[in-house]
């Protein structure tokens, strides 16, 4: 199990839950943020401090954001696991179901 970003983070990336993870597992793409489902150690520490309310553990995904865990999984398809967010920065782009929506909060 773990936790999952969904779509009140995309154009906002407050990154709180960035400074809270204890195992640097919160990568940042182009508009929002993505948990690595392999390194989350399901702490649950980021969930709190999100000021959008972004984060869900992954059996509490609302219904009509389930497909942000399948973006979460996904965006780490090419990088595979690089051990922690800090080493490799910022990841160009965003997975597809992100990348196709239009600006967020406008």
């Amino acid at each position: 199990m773990t936790y999952v970003i969904a779509l009140p983070c995309v154009d906002v990336k407050d990154k709180a839950c960035i400074d809270e993870c204890p195992v640097d597992c919160i990568y940042e793409g182009d508009r929002m943020l993505y948990i690595h489902p392999d390194e989350c150690v399901d702490c649950g520490a980021c969930e709190p401090v999100c000021p959008v309310e972004a984060i869900y553990y992954e059996d509490d995904l609302p219904g009509e954001w389930s497909e942000y865990y399948k973006a979460n999984v996904d965006f780490f398809a090419e990088i595979g696991s690089p051990g922690g967010a800090a080493k490799v920065g910022p990841i160009p782009g965003d997975h597809a179901l992100v990348a196709a929506l239009p600006p967020q909060g406008e």
